[in-house]
């Protein structure tokens, strides 16, 4: 995928369908957040990182659970000398951007550290470390030199010429790079802020690689904003597939308060505040949040620093980012007296036709966060209509989730693989012709095309817990191979909805185990 503009019980041994029947009754009674139907959020929590295994690029390991993906861009990076294998495909393509990649790591590495506790109550903290690390250790190897980062593999319009496996790819694997003379500060200051997200995630279990990743992220944020260019003018062929409309200032902005939250260094809360006003991280009223506009997130984050130790300067310009934070955050609630995001009739937020889910779990995932921030300092959320509690936040936070696993007009999934009813034509290569493993026979570049893509079949292969692009702004939704604007999921779909899943099902097992005790 690609463009945005600025612009997707306890068990009773004793008669236990009657117990279990009287715990639903009970639940519909009195649930703690309202909802017309309880989802099982630990099977998508599970099935969410199931996802990232299936966009793996290189040399897949022994507990690789995606059985039909096998080895793929074993030669990126050969050709310019330097070891470029592993990674992930964005999407549904083989080309390795980036940018969302970096983004996706950031926003996997904030969904751990957020809510920690509750992906290892769902038995799935292992699986998170281990997406989060075959992202970041594939970071580690582009970053050959200081000022020097691979920033793309592979081209997008050679790419899309053709439609194979990734394991069959005969398409072009040429590496981009950024350097002095090159700059792509986007790029740069993202991955920076994704390797100083995952520092803070493998501190406690894994020290010596937590400092290995800050030194890395610190090298890159300096070279990112010393050397300060767009990216896209570097490597002109990530243009029409993920253009920086918004520049590179906010994922400046965005790296800084992730390193300084990684090391507690002033200087880069410093930076955060001197460049507040001239890069727009308290100027830009912004209504909505993905892998290329991150005024939102760096809003949202800064509004989460104490304001404990700070001098007067420093707490004005956090009160300004907060402001900024929750005009975002209203925006999504519709408590704004303009400028709300538009939703569709089934209640879902829309912000644009092309892979909208990408903002929605976006949004979803920033108002959890902020509950939660709420709920620990008892505080509301002051918006122009009138104050909302984090209570009151989790209800549409559910909502949301709900509607994509199937509370929705059209009564399906929008996550592959969950629930009865689901996109069964995903675009996506690997899932959409029979598994390399088990069909070893070589598929040419348009015969992909000729034999698999205009197929009526489902594809062979389930591409379990991606989150497609979803409905159109009537909740209208079209499962069709060729219908890429609906049927095509991402890494970043998916990223920020692992922490929220993890959430709700630690909710819903508390609500369970309490209401079963009074019993």
């Amino acid at each position: 995928m690609r463009i945005g503009s600025m612009a997707e019980k306890r068990s009773f041994k004793c008669k236990p369908f009657k117990v279990t029947h009287f715990i639903v009754l009970i639940l519909s009674l009195f649930p703690k957040i309202s909802s017309s139907q309880s989802y099982n959020y630990g099977d998508a929590l599970s099935k969410s990182l199931l996802y990232f295994e299936a966009q793996r690029s290189g040399r897949l390991p022994y507990n690789q659970r995606v059985g039909w993906r096998h080895h793929s861009g074993l030669t990126d990076g050969l050709d310019q000398g330097v070891d470029l294998v592993g990674g992930y495909y964005d999407a549904g393509d083989n080309v390795k951007f980036g940018l969302p990649m970096a983004f996706t790591m950031t926003m996997l590495s904030w969904g751990v550290i957020q809510f920690r506790d509750q992906i290892a109550d769902g038995g799935e903290l292992r699986h998170a470390l281990e997406a989060i690390k075959w992202g970041t250790d594939y970071f580690i190897k582009a970053h050959t030199h200081p000022h020097v980062l691979w920033a793309q593999v592979g081209d997008g319009d050679t790419d899309h010429l053709c439609w194979q496996r990734p394991e069959d790819m005969t398409t072009s694997r040429r590496a981009y790079k950024l350097d002095e003379e090159n700059p792509g500060s986007e790029v740069a200051a993202e991955t920076a802020a994704a390797m100083a997200a995952a520092a803070i995630v493998f501190r406690t279990t894994n020290p010596h690689y937590s400092h290995l990743l800050l030194e890395h992220a610190q090298q890159l944020f300096e070279f990112g904003d010393k050397y300060r260019g767009k990216y896209d003018e570097t490597i002109e062929g990530a243009k029409g597939y993920y253009t920086s409309v918004s520049g590179y200032k906010d994922e400046l902005l965005w790296a800084a308060l992730w390193l300084y939250k990684a090391t507690d260094n002033s200087t880069y809360l410093n930076y955060a505040i001197q460049n507040a006003n001239a890069f727009g991280g308290i100027t830009w009223a912004i209504s909505e949040f993905s892998w290329d506009v991150k005024f939102a997130g760096l809003q949202l984050m800064a509004s989460l620093l104490p304001m404990e130790g700070k001098n007067e300067q420093q707490r004005q310009i956090l009160q300004q980012y907060r402001s900024k934070a929750e005009h975002y955050l209203c925006a999504c609630l519709n408590k704004n007296n303009s400028t709300n995001v538009q939703r569709t009739p089934g209640g879902l937020l829309y912000t644009r036709q092309w892979n909208n889910m990408q903002y929605v779990s976006t949004a979803v995932f920033s108002l959890t966060v902020y509950s939660d921030h709420l709920q620990s300092t008892n505080q509301m959320l002051n918006c122009h209509k009138d104050s909302v509690g984090p209570t009151e936040i989790l209800s549409f936070v559910r909502s949301q989730v709900d509607y994509i696993l199937g509370s929705n007009p059209v009564g399906v999934s929008y996550m592959v693989g969950y629930g009865a009813a689901y996109p069964k034509k995903v675009h996506h290569r690997g899932a959409s012709m029979d598994p390399y493993r088990d069909s070893k026979v070589f598929v040419g570049c348009t015969q992909g095309y000729d034999s698999w893509y205009g197929r009526q079949d489902p594809n062979p292969n389930v591409l379990v817990g991606a989150l497609v692009g979803g409905p159109d702004s009537k909740d209208g939704f079209t499962d069709r191979r060729g219908n890429f604007v609906q049927t095509e999921a991402c890494t970043y779909n998916t990223a920020p909805l692992v922490g929220v899943f993890a959430k709700f099902n630690a909710l819903e097992k508390s609500n369970s185990s309490s209401l079963v005790s009074s019993i």
